[in-house]
């Protein structure tokens, strides 16, 4: 039965990254945001940003990255920041089998964690089905 259930798919997704959710002042996200891969995120005080290689998880692809500018907003869900950000121009999407020149403008919300004097951003990549990394954008606390 379990081999039966496996074959079908996981019983879960990938947890989220060890920390603690957390609500961050606008004070605090304004800051450099910086992947694994040394892709940066800079969210700038007046709602702007600018990325340079940065992870982000748009549909199934795994290892996408994206560069430009646009706005970011904070939400809260419940005790934890939710930030979007929207790029101005168009970005690639990877792969798609029906539309190899797909591009689109907003990839999935970061979500904020804190990790002892570590703060973080994430975002689960890739099909819930294989155990891609986060995108894990981290800074120091102030």
């Amino acid at each position: 039965m379990v081999l039966a259930l496996t074959a079908c798919g996981r019983f879960t997704v990938m947890p989220p990254p060890d920390g603690e959710p957390v609500v961050l002042k606008p004070a605090d996200l304004a800051t450099t945001w910086t992947d694994d891969d040394g892709g940066t995120l800079t969210l700038k005080q007046d709602g702007t940003f600018t990325a340079d290689k940065v992870c982000v998880a748009v549909g199934w692809y795994d290892g996408l990255t994206w560069s430009g500018t646009g706005t970011w907003k904070q939400n809260a869900y419940g005790k934890q920041s939710i930030v979007a950000v929207t790029f101005d121009d168009a970005q690639p999407v990877g792969f798609d089998i029906a539309d190899p020149t797909a591009f689109e403008r907003k990839p999935d919300s970061y979500s904020a964690l804190r990790q002892g004097e570590v703060l973080m951003l994430w975002t689960a990549v890739g099909d819930p089905d294989n155990d891609y990394p986060h995108c894990e954008l981290t800074t120091p606390a102030s």
